[in-house]
């Protein structure tokens, strides 16, 4: 499999900046194995059965896109704007930064409210940030200073902005560690999930701490060869427990995104039964892959020779996804992490 063989054409006026408003006024499409149907995410219930459970992704977002000023004993400061990415087991943060070559070890970079770091080390891409607090007066401080880390192909068209605090956030929203959100879930709220409880349809969470290794493109051609960013994920006992019963009981599973899809992948064993998980998953979901629990996705749509479409092409086939995109291009639906959504239900045997 090639790079190229996940492309595809994207009008830029596509590319949705603001979220739909009421959340579940966004478009849905169903592809229900070989039907394809345009719908509302607040048609959901109705594309399910009593039984099913949902599967979210609880992480929080942070506030991770900082801007600050360099300093260096004998050198002229330099703006730089910093995205956290993961917090290191020993203390310390790993981050983008722009511009990545006016950052060395020793540097101190200044932020709002009085926050400061250091740069411990500097790699290829990212650097190893020490802040000068941690705990409860870091999180205090980053709360101040920071700003909701927009994908970058929002943030080319407009500032964050107060209302992203809100809008980049689920409801489900609980653990913080997170630097992007679990897009597909914000698309839910109280009153959908009212109707869905109504129709009998059960729901769990999951944590995933999306990084913003997620941003990143695919440089390889051979896909295969790609290897993912390490992320952070919990799957409770209850949890676990919850989602196994719903299997035997034959109930669906269905995951809301594509992060907590790959967690349950991750923790699921061959014969598809969930045990508490409690580590790092690097998983990569690429055509071939045998799905081990997870009967259903919803997700929103995503960008060309992406992993994501990696993903939803090992779920539906590569020929039906590419159809689907070709029909969500040509009936207006809007893309990535502000856009619209599909429910995706493969043909099982």
């Amino acid at each position: 499999m090639r790079l190229e063989d996940f492309d595809f054409d994207l009008p830029e006026r596509l590319i949705a900046v603001r979220p739909a408003r009421p959340r579940p006024a966004a478009r849905l499409l169903v592809a229900d194995g070989a039907q394809t149907i345009d719908a509302h995410v607040r048609d959901l219930p109705g594309f399910l059965r009593p039984g099913d459970r949902l599967v979210f992704n609880d992480t929080r977002v942070i506030p991770a896109r900082l801007e600050g000023l360099r300093h260096r004993p004998g050198a002229k400061g330099a703006r730089v704007e910093v995205t956290l990415m993961e917090a290191r087991p020993e203390g310390g943060w790993e981050a983008l930064a722009k511009p990545l070559k006016k950052l060395r070890p020793g540097d101190l970079i200044a932020f709002a409210a009085g926050l400061s770091a250091e740069v411990a080390a500097r790699g290829a891409d990212r650097v190893t940030l020490t802040f000068d607090r941690t705990g409860a007066a870091f999180d205090a401080a980053l709360a101040t200073a920071g700003a909701m880390p927009l994908p970058p192909y929002i943030a080319a068209r407009r500032a964050p902005d107060a209302q992203d605090a809100e809008d980049y956030q689920t409801i489900f929203a609980r653990r913080p560690g997170a630097v992007a959100a679990p897009t597909a879930a914000l698309h839910f709220d109280a009153g959908l999930m009212r109707a869905l409880a109504g129709h009998g349809v059960v729901w769990s969470t999951v944590t995933l701490h999306v990084g913003a290794g997620t941003f990143l493109p695919v440089k390889v051609e051979d896909v295969a060869s790609h290897r993912m960013h390490a992320e952070w994920g919990e799957i409770t006992a209850e949890t676990a427990a919850a989602i196994n019963a719903t299997r035997a009981a034959g109930g669906r599973i269905i995951a809301v995104g594509t992060t907590a899809l790959r967690l349950l992948e991750s923790a699921a064993d061959t014969d598809g039964r969930l045990a508490p998980w409690s580590r790092e998953t690097e998983i990569f979901i690429y055509p071939g892959y045998r799905f081990r629990i997870t009967d259903a996705l919803m997700t929103n749509f995503h960008l060309p020779k992406s992993t994501l479409m990696m993903l939803v092409s090992a779920l539906m086939g590569a020929d039906r996804i590419r159809a689907l995109y070709a029909h969500a291009v040509a009936r207006g639906y809007r893309f990535f992490s502000y856009g619209d959504a599909s429910l995706l239900i493969p043909e099982r045997p």
